[in-house]
């Protein structure tokens, strides 16, 4: 007997379940010699904000790791450091997006401003002005800023996984 495949289906959102118990958005100590702040909003293709979404920050070397939930208005902040890069590409994390109506995670990157090894990375080189401009961070107000647009106009890019 085969029964028929059963489509995957969005139950939730329930991060904040888990994401009460402790602080996991500091990668590293704010006090750290080159502790560096990122903050940015998760938006939907409308850009409006996503409430109750989930960004989670990984370092490609696999020594830091974090996560923030989104406020009311759609924000998330890390504390982390430039991480090292992989050989013959520029420093970098990875960012997993978990948000209401995906069916999966969403992979992207998250870039340096002003980092020379970013012309030769070998994904960066490869994207058209507007696309690299959705994986760069940029400086404002003494922080990095990284806004993640899930679709629309200036969408992110994301990555298969």
């Amino acid at each position: 007997m085969t029964l028929p495949r059963t489509p995957s289906q969005t139950v939730g959102p329930f991060f904040g379940i888990g994401l009460c118990r402790r602080p996991e958005n500091e990668l590293v100590s704010p006090d750290e010699p080159g502790a560096l702040e990122l903050t940015g909003q998760l938006l939907d293709g409308e850009g409006a904000p996503i409430v109750d979404g989930l960004v989670e920050l990984w370092d490609p070397g696999g020594r830091h790791w974090g996560r923030s939930g989104t406020d009311g208005d759609g924000r998330f902040a890390f504390v982390l450091a430039k991480p090292d890069a992989l050989p013959g590409e520029a420093p970098r994390y990875d960012a997993w997006v978990h948000a209401r109506g995906l069916l999966r995670q969403q992979l992207t990157r998250i870039h340096f401003p002003d980092e020379a090894a970013n012309a030769a990375d070998p994904v960066l080189s490869t994207l058209d002005d507007a696309d690299r401009a959705t994986l760069v961070a940029r400086r404002e107000d003494g922080r990095l800023r990284f806004d993640i647009r899930i679709q629309g106009e200036q969408a992110t890019v994301f990555f298969a996984h």
